[in-house]
């Protein structure tokens, strides 16, 4: 088996300077860095872990913290980006399990006993008592979908207000006037940016807001199902939806056909995330595309960069929003009275 020594005879370098190619230090030329990997290759050397930490101080381990459901296929995505973003890096990825509740519970001592160089986060609130202990700590940090920020901690969410807001002038634009919205639990940053989207929307289509049609989910088919079937009960149901996700949204559709109705002949539906099977759905799912695949990459990219370089500021990024139109939304169906 090769050795260090092996590959700094093969490239004509020293020790220290095969060991800062390793460890990714920048202060190597790119003739010398390529001369080195080309050493490495050839001899088909392995440095060693424990070594490389003991040079380092760093376990070249970072954790991730995902305090919602797998099951929910935003978190596959998430973790996609997660994983094509380390595939190159030299770290790996341990998932984190959390005693949030637990108020004897210190999730920065469980970061420090695995030796993590830092952690990403989505899921856990900006008021949860774990926000203020990562703010204190010198734990490199990426919050997702949490507006928070510190000294190590930086964080990266969609642009959730444009991305509502759009929705909504999407369905103006095709004459809709009575367009509902099934929001995430209120009091979270994601599901408060939406409805400020939402409201924003409808003031600036002058729309006026009404409550009624204001409905609360947790962006499961089945939370969509529901709140979809309050909004049918009124005496003048919408003639559009916005949800706060793709889930909820398709639970919409499946209540919507359950009743009898179809869409978007009856009722349009818009959904949030642009979820794969957002594509498949049928009808397929007009929804808001906030590339979740690009947030999980960006977030490792930025804590890889504050954990090799203590100056590096942690960054505060808002992923921009589109728009995909599908077969979900169509033109407001006109009354007979309407047509004479």
């Amino acid at each position: 088996m090769a050795s260090i020594h092996d590959v700094a005879k093969e490239a004509g370098v020293s020790v220290a300077t095969v060991s800062k190619v390793i460890n990714h230090y920048p202060d190597v030329s790119d003739k010398t860095r390529k001369k080195v990997r080309s050493a490495i290759e050839l001899l088909r050397y392995r440095p060693n872990a424990i070594a490389r930490g003991l040079v380092t101080g760093r376990s070249w381990t970072v954790g991730v913290l995902i305090n919602i459901p797998f099951t929910n296929p935003y978190v596959a995505e998430l973790l996609e980006g997660i994983k094509t973003a380390l595939e190159n890096s030299g770290y790996d990825l341990m998932r984190l399990s959390a005693r949030l509740n637990d108020e004897s519970y210190s999730f920065i001592d469980h970061c420090e006993s695995r030796n993590l160089d830092g952690v990403v986060i989505f899921g856990v609130e900006r008021d949860h008592r774990i926000i203020g202990e990562l703010i204190r700590s010198d734990i490199p940090t990426m919050f997702v979908d949490t507006d928070v920020m510190g000294n190590r901690v930086g964080n990266i969410t969609s642009d959730n207000v444009n991305g509502v807001h759009m929705a909504v002038s999407h369905l103006y634009g095709l004459g809709h006037r009575d367009i509902a919205y099934i929001a995430g639990t209120l009091g979270h940053t994601v599901a408060e940016r939406r409805l400020q989207g939402y409201k924003q929307g409808l003031s600036d289509c002058s729309i006026e807001y009404r409550d009624k049609y204001l409905e609360v989910c947790d962006y499961s088919f089945e939370g969509g199902m529901v709140a979809m079937r309050k909004l049918l009960h009124l005496q003048s149901p919408p003639t559009a939806v916005v949800c706060t996700s793709d889930m909820a949204a398709m639970g919409a559709i499946h209540e919507i056909e359950a009743w009898g109705f179809s869409v978007p002949g009856d009722v349009s539906v818009v959904g949030f995330d642009n979820i794969f099977e957002a594509k498949v759905f049928k009808p397929s799912l007009t929804t808001v595309n906030q590339n979740i695949h690009n947030i999980g990459a960006r977030s490792i990219e930025h804590l890889i960069s504050m954990i090799e370089n203590p100056e590096y500021s942690p960054p505060e990024i808002m992923e921009p929003a589109s728009l995909v139109i599908r077969q979900s939304t169509g033109k407001v169906k006109v009354s007979e009275d309407q047509s004479r």
